[in-house]
């Protein structure tokens, strides 16, 4: 064990003489440079609580208030109007305090009171200004007057150069709608999906609910909201995702794909070394807090609180519910290869090393001979399969000895790296169905060589590219995407390879070997694993995706028919839907919360009264006229009621949590029940790109194919879409082969043929030339 020899600072022997102590210095080195480290990041720490703390002021501010107060007195003015008199009355009276001591020591005092006072208002205006939401409701490009106004106060009352946290506490909490206004807004979600008779029940259970129960339900929430920073996110952690006891692969985990077009080198070591680096170099910029604040329209800020906990995090298995559970700073990350698991160091004498050094790690163990421990292989198929079976086998088998050892080295590692044996990307004969595998590759793997509990994993193919699988519990996937696309940016515009293909610098041969992690796993556990990996490859088997790149038009055209690029996406499933199936189905589309304290998402019930009418009427044969109009609608309606979800007025996170508090008190509620019963058949989401680190006109190549998750309801499809640029969107879908009534091919081959007849219809060109094709046979009749 010659790690073990190395992690010894000292070794004795006892002889005749006495003990003969041995230091080892390169080991007290290590522990000396490993405490230094620590003590820096404390260090950082605190000045960013500081800074913080006193935000949107500055430390510095504190001096400029006590000079000021000083020399107001030097004039012999009094600006605290008899404080300061007051303070020297009730300081300790020392002996060795002169009274002009005593009176400067006043001054201070009253000064920091006075800076703090400040802050506060400063904070509470801040918040105040922040809860105004109107400026999202007005139309694109024109700003009226009060905002103009509340935008210049907004960026006054910002302060200069905030960090990743500052404006936490400046951040308004998510207001809790009136019952009435949830239930009315819930009906009209229903309409276009039931009959009259059906309608009529729900209208009457939700007349019942807001009359009786709904009112009781709504002073606890508001007792809540008072007392919380916010009255869904905890539950909707705990109850959505932490509670759920199937396996969270395909179900709830999610992936992000490599670029697509380019692969910045062919060897996995070193596509490993640059992203590993700079997965780091991103996780010191986080601790540091120098990320940027996400802003919208560069003035209103968004939570930051998800990415807390993107690095050094787990989701531990519980027969209960589960728990995430955050570490500080780890210094390793978690390596599967072949059945076998690797510890690696990634900082040697409180260094990190750099993308070369990392390389030659990895590449160790890509070479490494030795064979898995019994049981070994497989053993990932535990956070894949369903959940309790895992948590009695982690208490059972993996809370001593050298099972909790190696099981620690993963759970407490900086995140999950897998070196893939195969080759994945859009290649070959048929390179459609080569991102299909791409995909699924990413989302469930082999089902046991991912550790589907880390807060991410990292996929390295064989062929260089790569891929993320994130955990959802503990952050939604645009958190995710930040991280991913800045690493992948930085491992092509930053970092760089050199003409051979390996990473850039120097490597220190002398480095430790990555240990190997050893296991102890009696048979009845592998017979655990036996059963878990069958769930979950009958999950994975039954999954049928489809990924493909529509590139004949993108936000480009979309915008110039003066339409809202999501909008138009939107009403393309919608038509997409109705047409494939004959019927509109409740449909999920995932917003943010965000411009809130800790807020996540909400829903955008993207199946309107107003996007059913105008789909009907496309496929009724309605006049193009009509049909535009219809659509204007529908479009308008779903902006609208993506901007209500975002200022905090969509209705299902408030029905959820009403359902809750109902379950607390033990009280039953059919409209509630009927409510939260109903399944997504499509659940949709677009995940934004951060533009400004590509160069998408001139290097168009660069660009990743986005992301995407598994089906919600077992005879419905998971839709994922990103618009990048002009001219790209990417579409993953998603749905289950053992449903006879959905098929990924053909949905995407509805989507792709309802976005071209959406252009047609709104194109002003295509207007023209309808015009002139109609008017040419007139003409024809009268010569």
């Amino acid at each position: 064990m010659a790690e073990a020899h190395q992690a010894v600072a000292f070794q004795f022997t006892v002889t005749p003489e006495g003990i003969d102590l041995q230091l080892s210095h390169q080991a007290l080195t290590e522990i000396y440079l490993s405490g230094v480290r620590s003590w820096k990041k404390r260090i950082i720490r605190l000045k960013n609580s500081v800074i913080t703390g006193v935000y949107p002021a500055s430390p510095s501010s504190w001096l400029f208030v006590v000079i000021a107060i000083l020399a107001t007195m030097y004039t012999r003015s009094d600006p605290s109007m008899g404080l300061i008199a007051k303070i020297q009355e009730h300081l300790p009276v020392s002996q060795s305090m002169s009274s002009q001591c005593q009176t400067l020591v006043s001054a201070v005092v009253f000064s920091t009171m006075l800076w703090l006072l400040l802050i506060f208002t400063m904070r509470l205006c801040l918040k105040q200004l922040l809860s105004y939401h109107r400026w999202m409701f007005e139309q694109h490009g024109k700003m009226s007057n009060t905002t103009k106004v509340w935008v210049a106060l907004v960026r006054i009352f910002s302060g200069r150069k905030p960090l990743l946290y500052s404006y936490q506490a400046s951040l308004p909490n998510l207001p809790l709608p009136a019952i009435k206004d949830t239930v009315k807004r819930y009906l009209e979600s229903v309409r276009p999906l039931i009959d009259d008779e059906k309608y009529e029940r729900m209208t009457q259970l939700a007349a019942e609910f807001e009359s009786r129960l709904g009112n009781r339900l709504q002073w606890y929430l508001k007792l809540k909201a008072l007392w919380a920073a916010n009255y869904v996110s905890d539950w909707w952690e705990e109850y959505v995702y932490l509670r759920g006891r199937g396996p969270i692969m395909v179900n709830s985990n999610y992936y992000g794909m490599d670029f697509v077009h380019v692969t910045p080198t062919p060897i996995q070591a070193a596509r490993a070394g640059n992203t590993i680096h700079g997965f780091f170099l991103y996780r010191r910029k986080l601790n540091k807090e120098e990320l940027q604040p996400w802003l919208l329209r560069s003035a209103v800020p968004c939570c930051s609180y998800q990415f807390e906990r993107m690095f050094d995090t787990c989701r531990i298995p519980g027969t209960l519910t589960d728990t995430v559970q955050h570490w500080q700073d780890s210094d390793h990350i978690a390596v599967y290869h072949r059945g076998r698991y690797f510890r690696l160091k990634v900082y040697q004498a409180g260094r990190l090393l750099c993308p070369r050094e990392i390389e030659f790690q990895i590449q160790r163990i890509l070479d490494d001979p030795s064979p898995p421990c019994k049981g070994e292989v497989h053993l990932g198929a535990l956070t894949a399969g369903d959940r309790i079976p895992w948590a009695n086998a982690r208490t059972k088998y993996f809370s001593s000895g050298v099972n909790k050892r190696s099981l620690d080295c993963i759970e407490k590692a900086a995140f999950f790296v897998c070196l893939d044996d195969d080759e994945q990307c859009m290649m070959g004969d048929d390179p459609v169905a080569s991102l299909d595998r791409y995909a699924k590759s990413l989302l469930h793997g082999k089902c046991y060589d991912r550790w589907f509990d880390k807060s991410f994993s990292v996929v390295y193919y064989k062929n260089g590219k790569t891929g993320v699988n994130g955990e959802h519990s503990w952050a939604d996937a645009p958190v995710l995407a930040h991280l991913w696309e800045s690493t992948l940016a930085t491992d092509c515009f930053q970092l760089g390879y050199n003409t051979e293909g390996h990473c850039k610098g120097e490597v220190d041969t002398s480095l430790p070997r990555p240990q190997k992690l050893n296991w102890e796993i009696p048979p009845e556990c592998e017979e655990q694993i036996s059963q878990s990996l069958e769930v979950a490859q009958a999950l994975a088997d039954d999954l049928d995706f489809h990924v493909f790149v529509f590139t004949d038009f993108g936000k480009g055209k979309i915008k110039k028919c003066k339409v809202s690029p999501d909008a138009f996406i939107q009403m393309a499933i919608q038509l997409a839907y109705y047409r494939y199936r004959g019927m509109f189905c409740l449909t999920y589309e995932a917003s943010m919360t965000r411009l809130f304290r800790e807020g996540r998402t909400e829903t955008v019930r993207s199946c309107t009264n107003e996007s059913s009418a105008f789909v009907r009427a496309l496929e009724g044969g309605e006049t193009a006229d009509v049909c535009r109009r219809l659509f204007r609608a529908a479009s308008e309606k779903h902006q609208s009621l993506y901007r209500m979800a975002m200022t905090g007025g969509g209705i299902d996170r408030h029905l959820f949590c009403l359902y809750i508090v109902s379950k607390y008190l033990g009280v039953e509620s059919p409209f509630l029940k009927e409510v939260l019963s109903e399944p997504w058949r499509l659940s949709t989401s677009q995940t934004a790109m951060q533009v400004q680190l590509f160069d998408l006109v001139n290097h168009p190549e660069y660009i990743s194919c986005g992301g995407g998750f598994g089906p919600v309801a077992d005879d419905g499809y998971g839709v994922s879409y990103s618009i990048c640029g002009e001219n790209r969107i990417n579409f993953h879908i998603s749905c289950k082969h053992s449903c006879p009534d959905t098929d990924a091919h053909k949905f995407g081959a509805e989507i792709m043929k309802a976005l071209h007849d959406l252009l047609q219809l709104l194109s002003p060109n295509q207007h023209e030339h309808r015009k002139t094709e109609e008017k040419s046979p007139e003409v024809k009749k009268n010569l």
